[in-house]
């Protein structure tokens, strides 16, 4: 996938519209009306979804262009986030047919490519992209984005759906969907655990915000989320952190030695969560017989297959820091992880854990070169100055940071609640990345955040102590 920077804005967002519609491809036509998540809109939202957004943001947002189906552009406004219980009731009927949503879709591209290839006269350069400025008469910078941040937004919208949507897929049953063959996964030998000492040090996270508002140029990506301004720098004291993530291996110790039945592991409130939903287990694992007895399997995105123990395991974050407590440790915070991932031992912090390096596959499980995790410590050459693994790929990390403001923020005034509508503490902060995450969101300072009984995330962990 061309995620990065290479090739005009234009170019990289006909990219990652290609790219959702290979994933699209996947659904059989009978499942596009499938809930796969309860918490979730039907697969059918998504399929308009996408095209809205690009259409409001951009084509009315900011090119002013002339609805022709306003109750659609409506409709797949917005998704769901529900934090309390509450799940939708909508019913397949209360959606249009798939091949409608598609000619509408087609139109909304040609509309807008149409507008956007006619804007492009004088250009501006950003982050090795260029593309002409807006046209609207009175728009300033800071105020209303210009045309380059906005692309930036469609693009990254459309990658981090598509990750998102993955999740839902991977929960469809095998017989909904169409199966891919994966990549094989690189040869790794067994990795024993072992626990590195950071030193003290300064964790720097945000971005530096220009004078207009927008990031500073750093000469090659420049654009960032509310949420990743400003950039601040934290001391933060010696610790000690997993090399690797842990494994299904080692978890599956815990649930053995009764983890989950453990009270004292877990606070009131997830204590709750997992008595009124009955999880007992890792939410990819399924209980199966065998001609031995029961044995664990794993739901890969096409098959289930015997437990892969030397991958990361998957977990919310209730389940990460119970865990973590059974060992007699925590999740680290959002500055420890920095501080582990883009230190080093001579005080210079990195732009990606491998050093300065733009990502490419030999440096971690990400980019949507595979559908599922590979062994922990299967990219050597992605290993960080402190000689920790797989911190960019095959997962993202929980943290034990509540997703809130870094100080200076300012929403965006065109997407006010893309972060603001999760500042409510219901949320923690992920770092790293999974194996579909693209690799224009492995900058350092992108935040990712989920709920903490929420299952269906590839998310895994590792724990610091002092």
């Amino acid at each position: 996938m061309a995620t990065l920077t290479r090739g005009t804005l234009p170019q990289r967002l006909a990219e990652a519209r290609a790219y959702t519609d290979r994933l699209f491809s996947i659904v059989r036509p009978e499942a596009y009306y499938d809930r796969p998540i309860p918490e979730r809109h039907r697969i059918i939202f998504y399929l308009g979804h996408l095209e809205a957004f690009d259409w409001n943001l951009i084509g009315r947002g900011h090119f002013d262009l002339q609805p022709f189906a306003a109750e659609w552009d409506q409709l797949f406004s917005f998704g769901i986030d529900p934090v309390d219980g509450g799940l939708p009731t909508d019913q397949p009927q209360d959606w249009p047919r798939c091949a409608e949503i598609l000619r509408y879709n087609e139109r909304l591209r040609d509309l807008l490519d149409k507008r956007l290839e006619a804007s492009q006269s004088g250009e501006l350069q950003l982050g090795g992209s260029r593309f002409g400025e807006s046209s609207v008469p009175g728009e300033t910078r800071g105020h209303r984005a210009d045309i380059t941040t906005l692309l930036q937004v469609a693009i990254e919208h459309r990658l981090m759906h598509a990750e998102t949507l993955t999740y839902m897929l991977h929960q469809l049953p095998r017989e909904r969907k169409i199966a891919q063959r994966d990549m094989e996964a690189p040869d790794a030998p067994p990795v024993k655990a072992r626990v590195v000492e950071i030193p003290a040090g300064v964790a720097t996270l945000g971005l530096p915000r220009g004078g207009d508002g927008a990031a500073a140029s750093t000469g090659e990506e420049t654009f960032g989320w509310d949420n990743e301004f400003e950039e601040q720098r934290a001391s933060v004291p010696a610790f000690r952190i997993d090399a690797q993530n842990v494994t299904n291996r080692e978890f599956l110790r815990f649930v053995n030695e009764g983890g989950y039945q453990e009270r004292s592991l877990w606070s009131d409130a997830d204590w709750e969560w997992l008595r009124a939903s009955g999880t007992s287990h890792p939410g990819f694992w399924i209980r199966r017989e065998s001609a031995s007895g029961e044995e664990w399997g794993y739901r890969t995105m096409f098959e289930v297959r015997p437990l892969p123990l030397e991958w990361p395991v998957y977990v919310s974050h209730a389940e990460a820091t119970a865990y973590a407590r059974w060992r007699g440790k925590e999740l680290p915070s959002e500055a420890e992880w920095h501080r582990a991932a883009l230190g080093t031992p001579n005080g210079v912090e990195r732009k990606y854990p491998w050093g300065d390096a733009l990502p490419d596959s030999s440096r971690g499980n990400f980019d949507s070169y595979r559908w599922d995790p590979t062994d922990v410590g299967s990219f050597p050459e992605g290993t960080s100055a402190f000689g920790i693994s797989d911190l960019a790929g095959n997962g993202w990390e929980w943290t034990r940071t509540p997703f809130a403001p870094l100080e200076g923020f300012v929403p965006f005034p065109f997407y006010a609640g893309y972060s603001a509508n999760f500042f409510d503490g219901k949320h923690y902060v992920l770092k790293g990345g999974s194996a579909r995450t693209a690799a224009c969101m492995l900058r350092r300072s992108f935040r990712n955040w989920f709920q903490p009984h929420y299952p269906f995330v590839y998310a895994g962990f590792r724990c610091v102590a002092r």
